[in-house]
């Protein structure tokens, strides 16, 4: 693939200060990309951005670090209004940001279970908030960056929050599965993929090795560039487009997750 095939183009990356987030990050970057880098800090945001400086071959100017903390969803509200302001058009959103579930139950300040917020919850606020900056041209996408993980999972519509039983597998498949559902929600042209098992601090929720996160970033790096033809709502294993879980194309439960999020993030209409 031609390294400058995605020169002149501006993406945002969430959770991305380690992992394949910040590997994300460095590819795009060094294929020429203008890159938003997400931390949970500005100074967790501005160190990865001098790591990419330091230790890759990309230019200090491409990079822009934000901090946003997804534990508080006034914090991304505020997130996307400063990229709203300083980039009015982003040409690709990829919701990274991602936690294991705790092993005790655990809410944030919003009210709602921490993984469902920071794995979903926060990156369903955001992708709506900047949706007129995706959509100020055509072809702006969206990569949720899932995981196999969903299959396992069921949306607990009357206690997405867990408080009655909880474990946290049940709760991370759970949010992965919403992640996957939501790419199909009409309003933004949205993808999901499964990046492989890699060496991150998720590993051990699914194996005792893996790849190296610069090798599941290829993957999530493919679905940002525009050579790449995707279908709204297409869930890749790797570079496969493969079937998501069945509940992640049923029209019904885009609707009701759609709804149930609106309601868990404040946006009642």
């Amino acid at each position: 693939m031609p390294s400058s095939s995605l020169s002149g183009r501006t993406v945002l990356v969430s959770g991305a200060t380690s992992g394949i987030g910040h590997q994300t990050a460095r590819q795009l970057a060094e294929r020429g990309a203008t890159v938003l880098v997400h931390g949970r800090t500005t100074e967790e945001a501005h160190a990865a951005v001098d790591r990419l400086v330091t230790l890759s071959d990309v230019s200090a100017e491409r990079l822009c670090p934000f901090g946003a903390d997804f534990t508080r969803l006034e914090e991304v509200e505020q997130l996307a209004d400063r990229v709203l302001a300083e980039h009015p058009h982003l040409d690709v959103l990829v919701n990274n940001a991602g936690m294991a579930a705790p092993e005790r139950h655990t809410v944030t300040v919003d009210g709602n279970e921490i993984a469902f917020q920071v794995n979903f919850l926060a990156h369903y606020l955001l992708t709506d908030l900047l949706e007129p900056a995706l959509t100020s041209e055509p072809g702006g996408r969206v990569v949720n960056v899932s995981s196999s993980l969903h299959r396992t999972g069921s949306i607990q519509w009357s206690d997405p929050n867990r408080a009655r039983r909880y474990s946290r597998l049940a709760a991370y498949a759970q949010s992965q599965l919403a992640l996957t559902v939501f790419a199909a929600d009409p309003r933004v042209t949205a993808v999901s993929v499964h990046p492989g098992i890699c060496t991150t601090s998720l590993l051990p929720l699914y194996a005792h090795e893996g790849v190296s996160p610069a090798e599941g970033a290829a993957h999530v790096v493919r679905l940002c560039d525009p050579a790449v033809e995707i279908v709204n709502g297409a869930y890749y294993d790797r570079d496969q487009r493969v079937a998501p879980a069945p509940a992640a194309t049923e029209e019904r439960t885009i609707k009701r997750l759609n709804k149930l999020a609106d309601v868990l993030v404040g946006h009642t209409a």
